[in-house]
């Protein structure tokens, strides 16, 4: 097939990726381990932890976990926010040839059961504090074990226990909680704390397990935006190629500006998110080091962070970016070594992307993947000097193509459903061969959902998704164009375009807008729009809200918008 794109690939970056010599994530990792071992991996709360003690720690609960009895490939659930022990949990579970299943922290006890459920998860490690969400459903789960940790299990002896003892006493953060009720098959799940494990580990003896490049690495799932939540196979081919494919392509950024091993991270989306998570392994990868911040929400707390020491790569979507933007600490800050700006997760706004240019001198670079293709498919060079407003080239090892709704492969300009295919889109959805079926082109491209187009020499401009088309007497209308116009009007701070029920137009628009200026009124944001828009694409009715709804990596959720 014909690749445009790499003829305009950076200097160095190579057309393909070789992942032969790098069986599983296991070598990987311990290959990190060997190479970086006195180097920092990672900072919490002002608490290191090197590549060493990783080793260590993740080793330790490695054999913990094959001293369980577990079958090989056994489901491990990880509900964790960004704590040192994301890092060990999951390097032991991959370590031990089992399978990771991230979840959300926040979730409700239903989505929770749902996902224990469909994975078929026997171990579950989770953070105390959501432990009373857990209790509901363990009778209705496979879970053989239990693992509770508490926010300052790795953070030092008397800083740890500090940090626990406020959180749970003074802070009344860790709602009571009973876990003593039988599984679905009748008995009751062993509960060990998670010091203990990692303490009892260190006396086991490891027995390297057998993995192959396509053994199961992770279930990462997507985020059920057309149902429920679906579990998309990463196997270990698929989460090296991705480590590769990033390292390729963002190294170029940081080569020759700073020691590798000085590189710092930012690691405010939540690592059980696919776009942090491959953060993670990219660091791995290079020896360079990762701040992980537990809570980015507490925006003050997030940039008091940012303030301690220089950062060079801070991945984000396009509401954090707002967020930070808005905050006058940080606007304070010095950004002369901030290197990367990756947006990723949803459409980055013009808007966005200038006034962050004009604040810290870093142009925002955009990119675009899925769970499904372990966060990679497509990114702009990292040596671009403006905002491109699309979502880049294909990245090394990537096939992308434009194709119509009976399938046909369509040419440069003529927008159609984003196709792709390479080493590091998953295998398919856990246990549900319909929907893996349905996903694929027969010609073995994964159907990603997204509307785009691609240019002449290979770069792809993302339209929307499929799903949130539209349809306004005849004529398709992206919510994100219109979304895109409405930002750029004065007194707008975010704003997030749906469809509702029209009787002469079959579907007419509705903006919801949190205003940025109080004055702002339902007149200017239409007149505005009117300037920018044709007239089948201005909104019909502005709502005005004091929040939108968001995921928990700040993804605007349009279909809780939808919602009656």
């Amino acid at each position: 097939m014909d690749r445009p794109w790499l003829e305009h690939y950076p200097p160095n970056v190579p057309p393909t990726i070789d992942t032969s010599g790098m069986e599983s994530m296991r070598d990987l990792l311990e290959e990190a381990f060997t190479q970086f071992a006195e180097r920092p991996f990672s900072v919490c709360m002002d608490q290191w932890m090197s590549y060493k003690e990783l080793d260590q720690r993740s080793l330790a609960f490695a054999s913990w976990l094959q001293h369980l009895g577990l079958k090989p490939g056994a489901r491990i659930g990880i509900m964790l926010p960004n704590i040192p022990q994301f890092p060990v949990v999951m390097a032991g579970v991959l370590r031990a040839g089992y399978v990771c299943v991230n979840i959300n922290p926040q979730y409700t006890s239903r989505e929770l059961e749902h996902q224990l459920c469909d994975s078929g998860c026997t171990v579950l490690i989770i953070l105390e504090n959501f432990a009373h969400t857990l209790e509901p459903v363990v009778a209705k789960t496979l879970l053989e074990s239990i693992v509770l940790t508490s926010v300052g299990d790795l953070l030092g002896w008397f800083k740890g226990a500090w940090i626990n003892f406020a959180i749970k006493h003074l802070a009344k953060l860790v709602p009571s909680f009973e876990l003593t009720k039988s599984n679905a098959l009748g008995y009751q799940p062993l509960t060990a704390s998670f010091k203990k494990c990692i303490s009892e580990g260190k006396t086991l003896d490891f027995k390297r397990p057998a993995i192959q490049a396509e053994s199961f690495a992770f279930l990462q799932y997507t985020g059920g935006t057309t149902g429920l939540s679906k579990g998309a196979i990463l196997t270990h081919r698929n989460i090296v190629a991705a480590t590769l494919q990033a390292q390729y392509w963002f190294m170029p950024a940081i080569q020759g500006k700073i020691e590798t091993s000085k590189v710092n991270s930012i690691a405010a989306l939540p690592l059980y998110h696919i776009f942090a998570l491959t953060l993670c392994f990219f660091t791995i990868r290079t020896g360079s080091f990762i701040t992980l911040i537990p809570n980015p929400r507490d925006i003050k707390k997030f940039v008091a962070v940012l303030a301690k020491r220089p950062f060079h790569i801070l991945p984000a979507v396009n509401t954090l970016f707002n967020a930070l933007l808005g905050n006058e600490a940080f606007r304070a800050l010095q950004f002369k070594e901030l290197y990367v700006t990756q947006a990723g997760g949803m459409a980055a706004s013009e808007q966005t992307a200038s006034n962050w240019k004009a604040l810290t001198g870093s142009t925002m670079i955009e990119g675009w993947g899925m769970s499904e293709t372990c966060a990679i498919g497509s990114n702009n060079p990292m040596n671009l000097s403006v905002f491109s407003g699309n979502i880049g080239l294909p990245l090394p090892g990537i096939d992308m193509v434009i194709k119509s709704e009976d399938g046909q492969t369509l040419g440069a300009g003529q927008s159609g459903e984003i196709c792709i295919k390479g080493p590091n889109v998953m295998k398919g959805y856990f246990n549900q061969p319909s929907e893996t079926q349905r996903a694929f082109t027969p010609d073995g491209f994964l159907k990603t959902g997204d509307i785009g187009v691609q240019d002449t020499q290979g770069y792809f401009k993302l339209l929307d998704r499929k799903k949130d088309m539209i349809l306004v007497s005849g004529f398709n209308v992206f919510p994100s164009e219109v979304e895109a116009v409405a930002c750029s009007c004065p007194g707008v701070l975010e704003c997030a375009a749906v469809s509702i029920a029209d009787s002469k137009q079959g579907e007419a628009i509705k903006l919801y807008v949190v205003k940025k200026e109080p004055s702002l009124t339902e007149e200017t944001v239409i007149a505005f729009c009117k300037t920018q828009l044709t007239a089948y694409k201005v909104p019909k009715i502005i709502e005005f809200k004091d929040t939108l709804p968001k995921s928990n990596v700040g993804k605007i959720l349009r279909r809780e918008l939808r919602a009656p």
